[in-house]
């Protein structure tokens, strides 16, 4: 296994082959499922400003088929499966049909939890993320899967502030299921700041710094023995039925000093200047507890603080279910520590793995498309600079030219766009949104500025994974003026005849103003030439995809853990 790392593939497949048991702290996971929506990935429009364009990367839905079949086979056979487990996935199918998209979602959600629980360090925990519409059952799932006594909290996050439901309250919640591995899992406090009003009604006092303090009692009720129930400083606190009592949130004031008795703690406080002395003489002192001895107040199950990505944040990068920053940097800073493993193997856009590389966690990313694990790509650049293969494992990707040919004969099987996607992901392009109807003949975009107004110009780019032949080139040579475009790219997994060079010479060459220079209006490049950095000829471009915000990190970059084992 290695962290840090990107994994493309499905993450089952790879959880088996590539997750050893028990080596991960904290698992977060939002698996889509009736979102409503496509997935999408955001790209910057041609002038290289704003964020409008968008190419769909996969749709939200679960249909029983024949994966959903294998998954649910698959649960039955499982060691790693209880008896209850499989009675209870076998029930959900009886009662809701192996036809509802549901029975399809739970099947194939089990099977990869029952994996990510095999992951799990006995210290780990695990985050589901998900909406009232399957928390139920998934719920039930988890129960059988982790055991009920190890669920932890059904967190209830306010993701919206406001929403018209018809007939119905609207619905601005998401749900996440918080179980943990067994008893032994880590956890950190969390704590919010009081609001003002809090700060305002209980800490009244005020020192000429603007510093805020209350006054706290130092006695509890009942009599005691010992030193406790004996006098200081005059005052006896059995006189009215009561003993000297140091709250535990005072100790840290008193280091690590060994007291004998009660009375020389209090007269270290009051050496310090933390007793507060009433204005008559012989009234029992109180503690000066200042606003910020106190953390604040414990974070509950309901969160309301942190809102949604809206249209014009800074983070956002136009992923519809993408959430924000902060969201997951509490789940992360609450069940893991520096160094541990975080797997997210719903990854999108990578907002686990980018709150994690904050934190200084080590990290694990899996998606299922190409255009996410770009997406990732531009965004650990962009927050942190982070570059592929350097600072960090991209595990799926083809790494030459085999690897290429396997993808794109995998992708004319599945009938998807995969293979493309890829191959546009190279020369950092935008990929064209699939159309219903004729081919247009474009695969992928890449805009830039020239001319004496820096106006947008357009790169139209075509993706080929087959037999090459030079009428492909006057084709494009065709769509090049149909679209107006600046310059014709054609990406070859094949090697191209001497044809089709002769025949891209002769569309001639792009002035670029800004350069003061001439390029070949037509290019050809294969996929081995990419892959050798032996990229196209092009002026300089805007960046094409949304970019994410820096980020502040007071270290490098994380090592990799278990370098070199083999698995």
């Amino acid at each position: 296994m290695s962290a840090n790392a990107l994994y493309y593939g499905d993450n089952l497949k790879i959880l088996r082959e590539h997750i050893p048991d028990e080596s991960v702290d904290l698992i977060y996971l939002d698996p889509p499922f009736n979102s409503k929506a496509t997935y999408n990935v955001l790209f910057k429009e041609r002038t290289g400003e704003g964020s409008a364009a968008q190419i769909k990367a996969f749709e939200d839905t679960w249909h029983w088929g024949e994966e959903a079949e294998r998954a649910y086979a698959e649960i039955l056979a499982s060691p790693l499966a209880s008896s209850m487990t499989k009675e209870i996935v076998a029930s959900l199918r009886r009662a809701l049909g192996e036809r509802n998209d549901m029975t399809a979602y739970l099947a194939m959600m089990a099977v990869r939890l029952l994996e990510l629980r095999r992951v799990l360090k006995p210290t780990g925990s695990l985050y589901l993320h998900c909406d009232p519409t399957a928390s139920h059952y998934l719920k039930i799932v988890l129960d059988t899967i982790f055991g009920a006594r190890n669920f932890r909290n059904e967190i209830t996050w306010k993701r919206t502030h406001a929403h018209s439901g018809a007939k119905k309250f609207g619905a601005v919640h998401d749900i996440l299921l918080f179980y943990a591995k067994s008893e032994k899992c880590k956890w950190n406090k969390q704590q919010l700041d009081y609001s003002q009003n809090y700060v305002e009604t209980f800490f009244r006092f005020e020192e000429p710094d603007g510093r805020r303090y209350r006054a706290t009692i130092l006695t509890g009720s009942g009599t005691r023995t010992g030193s406790s129930g004996k006098p200081w400083r005059g005052i006896d606190p059995t006189a009215s039925g009561r003993h000297w009592a140091i709250p535990g949130y005072i100790r840290p004031l008193l280091g690590d000093l060994d007291f004998p008795d009660v009375q020389s703690a209090l007269d270290e406080l009051d050496k310090i200047g933390r007793i507060l002395w009433p204005a008559k003489p012989g009234g029992v002192p109180s503690f000066k507890q200042y606003q910020d001895d106190m953390g604040g107040t414990d974070l509950q199950d309901v969160w309301p603080d942190i809102p949604p990505i809206s249209a014009q944040a800074k983070e956002r990068l136009g992923y519809a279910t993408q959430k924000p920053l902060a969201l997951l940097e509490r789940i992360i800073s609450a069940s893991s520590n520096e160094g541990d493993v975080v797997l997210d193997p719903f990854c999108g856009c990578g907002t686990a793995v980018a709150a994690a590389h904050k934190l200084k966690r080590q990290w694990i990313g899996i998606d299922v498309t190409h255009l996410a694990v770009a997406l990732m790509k531009h965004r650990l650049k962009d927050m942190f600079g982070l570059e592929p293969y350097k600072d960090y494992k991209v595990i799926g990707e083809p790494a030459d030219v085999g690897g290429a040919q396997q993808l794109a004969k995998e992708d004319r099987e599945r009938h998807s766009n995969e293979f493309q996607y890829w191959a546009l992901s190279l020369i950092e392009a935008r990929p064209e949104e699939p159309k219903k109807g004729a081919d247009r003949g474009v695969d992928g975009t890449i805009f830039f500025l020239d001319g004496p107004q820096r106006t947008a110009h357009k790169a139209v780019i075509q993706v080929k994974s087959g037999h090459v032949s030079s009428p492909q080139i006057r084709d494009l040579k065709g769509v090049l003026e149909r679209e107006k475009a600046a310059l014709g790219l054609f990406i070859s997994l094949e090697d191209p005849t001497r044809d089709m060079r002769t025949e891209a010479a002769s569309a001639g060459f792009f002035h670029s103003d800004l350069m003061d220079r001439d390029y070949p209006r037509l290019q050809i490049r294969t996929i081995g030439e990419l892959l050798e950095s032996r990229g196209f000829e092009m002026p300089l471009r805007p960046v094409q995809f949304q970019q994410a915000p820096r980020a502040r990190r007071r270290e490098g970059v994380q090592g990799s853990m278990l370098e070199g084992r083999s698995l």
